[in-house]
């Protein structure tokens, strides 16, 4: 049997037994009825490794099980730094297979100093060269989005001189980000997690982006990191609507898929879906089981939040 018909064969058999599909009486142990793809409302999009233990370690493998899973998206937070010849690889992949390109990783992070809230024109000139390399890669990757945090509070620094100095960074990488139709999208992220950066809230993304005032600059709002942070979800999505570009998700406490923790992803979906939200949402967590079965869980959890 060749490798992928095992792999559709397997994954067939288990998610049936995952989420009490059935088998047809007359089958043998070896005939299974094959698995329903699921048609998901929202673009959800899985990153690589999330699906391995089925799948296998091939990227390609992996994108066509994400795509047999009925997912038509993916993201790769670290697809900067991969081989050009694979950036293309998984590019041709997935346009075989009708998926989307979610965000990537525009630039180094600084999660322990000052960055672009500092003024320091070293660390801005660095930045603004790593969007214009990022360019390139969302070109080749057919990506939209790329990711930017904009690091380590300044402590010598009123905030309001750090959130000028984040402004205007963000203000000339839109500058390069704009003729190309391309989009940085602000993570605010949580202080637990997280202690010490700059952006931490919807609001403040909400501020910065308005000041920004470009198409090339929207906030990636991380359920996840808001709800540890500040709560009040759908109020925020709603407050911060015209300048969301992008969201992502994971349960908490864990960070893993939903219906793991205490946030109501259906409600929190069937919001975002009925306000006309067409973008992606990136599974920006880890599994809440190991191996085979956990990964068959994690389909699950999206199919039955997706229900409305």
């Amino acid at each position: 049997m060749k490798r992928r018909s095992f792999i559709k064969s397997s994954f067939a058999a288990s998610a049936a037994l995952a989420s009490g599909g059935l088998v047809h009486a007359s089958a043998s142990p070896n005939q299974v009825a094959k698995l329903e793809k699921n048609n998901f409302k929202l673009k959800y999009a899985p990153h690589f490794g999330m699906f391995k233990h089925n799948a296998g370690d091939d990227l390609l493998d992996q994108l066509q099980f994400m795509a047999d899973a009925g997912f038509t998206a993916m993201e790769d937070n670290g697809m900067k730094s991969r081989e050009i010849s694979m950036q293309e690889k998984i590019a041709s992949k997935m346009a075989k297979l009708g998926m989307e390109m979610g965000v990537f990783v525009a630039h180094t992070i600084y999660w322990k100093e000052p960055s672009l809230t500092s003024g320091n024109q070293e660390k801005l000139d660095l930045f603004l060269k790593e969007v214009k390399e990022s360019v390139d890669v969302a070109k080749r990757v057919n990506a939209k989005w790329m990711t930017v945090v904009p690091g380590f509070v300044t402590l010598r620094k009123d905030m309001g001189y750090q959130t000028a100095n984040v402004v205007n960074a963000l203000r000339r990488a839109s500058e390069i980000l704009e003729p190309h139709d391309l989009t940085m999208v602000l993570e605010p992220l949580n202080f637990r997690d997280h202690p010490g950066l700059f952006l931490n809230k919807i609001a403040q993304g909400f501020e910065v982006c308005k000041a920004v005032n470009s198409p090339a600059c929207k906030i990636l709002d991380d359920l996840y990191h808001q709800q540890i942070h500040e709560g009040n979800l759908i109020p925020n999505i709603d407050l911060a609507w015209d300048e969301i570009g992008y969201f992502q998700v994971g349960d908490n406490p864990g960070r893993k898929e939903p219906t793991t923790g205490e946030i109501n992803y259906p409600n929190v979906f069937k919001h975002i879906h009925e306000k006309g939200y067409t973008g992606i949402v990136g599974m920006e967590h880890g599994n809440s089981k190991p191996g085979k079965e956990g990964e068959l869980a994690v389909i699950q959890a999206y199919a039955s939040v997706d229900q409305f």
